[in-house]
């Protein structure tokens, strides 16, 4: 009896270590299958390389106001911006709950090294300093390509969104956007009104036209242009107020530079000179003053996007 005891005795040992291993193997597994979960990557293709970004980066740097006006609307939390020139609309980033990393031309790379950034996001702006920023964190560069305004913001909101997987939210918002877009097309192409588009710049002017800078005006929300001859040009063809007379416009987009580094300043004053208002769209009350921070500063962003189809609303 006590032979038949002990063997029982020992056999229920061997079970519960048994069953321990399973537990304690079924526990590294799920380990092991929560670490490969955590460092999924995301590859992201772009003009200047090819950048391998971790999923739900944690510390994130952005130097395109786009990308920051993006994460903004997704709820993204971001560690570091460039504080010397911030869109008024996205003042909340020039407190010192983020850290400073210079300005859009002039990058505090001391302060970004310290930071040791999960990911950088450039623009057009930082290009030229692009191998300097890939030495400290995976560096994504976004570019908006302006003849091809749609596909090209599609893109870039498709890619923030898997680096930070929002893409069902993300999906609903171009949805919205494009479904926005599509009503203001079937609006204006019923319209023989003409349209011209200025930039003001502390007393100065700029045209732009079909394929430019603000072009979407003309190539999404198709507005025909008054001139279908401007120079295409990051910073417009420069014009005379003669000439805003001479295409005599029905409709007038003007970009207001001045209040996208001041929201107390405007060019209202200098753009409705006398030659101004002798246009059809000073008589019609059809000049549409365009805050330069969306437009000027952020474009290609999710929230600089729903306030450009607000603005072309305007002008219908």
């Amino acid at each position: 009896m006590k032979k038949w005891s002990l063997i029982t005795i020992l056999l229920t040992v061997l079970l519960v270590l048994a069953a321990c291993g399973s537990k304690e193997e079924s526990t590294t597994e799920a380990k092991n299958s929560s670490g490969n979960e955590e460092s999924k990557e995301v590859t992201v293709k772009h003009e200047l390389g090819e950048t391998k970004v971790k999923q739900n980066p944690e510390k994130v740097v952005v130097f395109d106001f786009g990308v920051l006006d993006t994460l903004d609307e997704l709820g993204v939390e971001v560690a570091g911006v460039p504080q010397a020139t911030i869109p008024p609309y996205l003042e909340k980033y020039s407190s010192s709950d983020y850290t400073n990393v210079g300005s859009l031309k002039e990058a505090d790379f001391e302060a970004i090294s310290s930071m040791k950034p999960d990911v950088i996001f450039i623009s057009a702006r930082q290009s030229e300093m692009y191998e300097e920023f890939a030495k400290i964190a995976p560096t994504v560069y976004v570019q908006t390509d302006y003849t091809n305004y749609m596909e090209s913001f599609t893109n870039n909101m498709e890619t923030i969104a898997e680096i930070f997987d929002k893409e069902d939210e993300m999906k609903k918002e171009l949805e919205d956007v494009q479904a926005e877009v599509d009503s203001i097309k079937e609006k204006t192409g019923g319209l023989d009104s003409k349209v011209l588009i200025l930039m003001g710049n502390e007393g100065e002017v700029s045209a732009y036209g079909p394929g430019s800078r603000f072009g979407i005006l003309h190539d999404v929300f198709g507005f025909k242009p008054s001139d279908e001859n401007i120079e295409e040009s990051t910073h417009g063809q420069n014009v005379t107020f003669e000439y805003v007379l001479e295409q005599n416009p029905d409709v007038l987009f003007v970009i207001d530079r001045d209040a996208a580094f001041d929201p107390n300043a405007s060019v209202k004053d200098s753009i409705e000179n006398e030659l101004v208002q002798k246009t059809n769209a000073y008589k019609k009350e059809k000049i549409v003053y365009l805050n330069g921070g969306p437009w000027y500063l952020s474009g290609g962003g999710l929230q600089s996007m729903k306030q450009m189809v607000e603005d072309a609303k305007a002008g219908l």
